[in-house]
């Protein structure tokens, strides 16, 4: 379903690591929103809800919620370091059209919510 690189999983790891709280998943979704009308959201949640996708990816606890699932079926998630930072990279197969910012698409499917940036 969803792709999750080597170094995208050891930077998360890291991240998790700086939290105080235990028990964290990575939480991966899509909602509404963004020029394009769709946008990613990326972030660490404690509580499963029903009708998530639980993967596992080399210890790495991941949900997706049912509705994302489809949208998000053959992501790639990178995470790339170079002189300016690092940041993290998603390739979606699904994305018909993006903004220029990267962070807002929309598919065949499903044309979301498309707002301002």
């Amino acid at each position: 379903m969803i792709t999750i690189t080597e170094s995208a999983i050891a930077r998360i790891k890291e991240m998790l690591n700086e939290e105080e709280e235990q028990g964290l998943k990575l939480r991966i979704g899509v909602k509404g929103g963004g020029c394009s009308g769709l946008s990613y959201g990326m972030g660490f949640d404690k509580e499963v809800q029903e009708g998530d996708q639980k993967l596992d990816y080399d210890g790495l606890e991941v949900l997706v919620d049912q509705e994302s699932a489809p949208v998000l079926n053959g992501v790639v998630i990178d995470f790339k370091q170079n002189m300016m930072g690092g940041g993290f990279t998603i390739e979606n197969p699904n994305a018909i059209a993006s903004c220029g910012c990267g962070s807002s698409f929309r598919t065949a499917e499903n044309a979301g919510k498309p707002e301002d940036c």
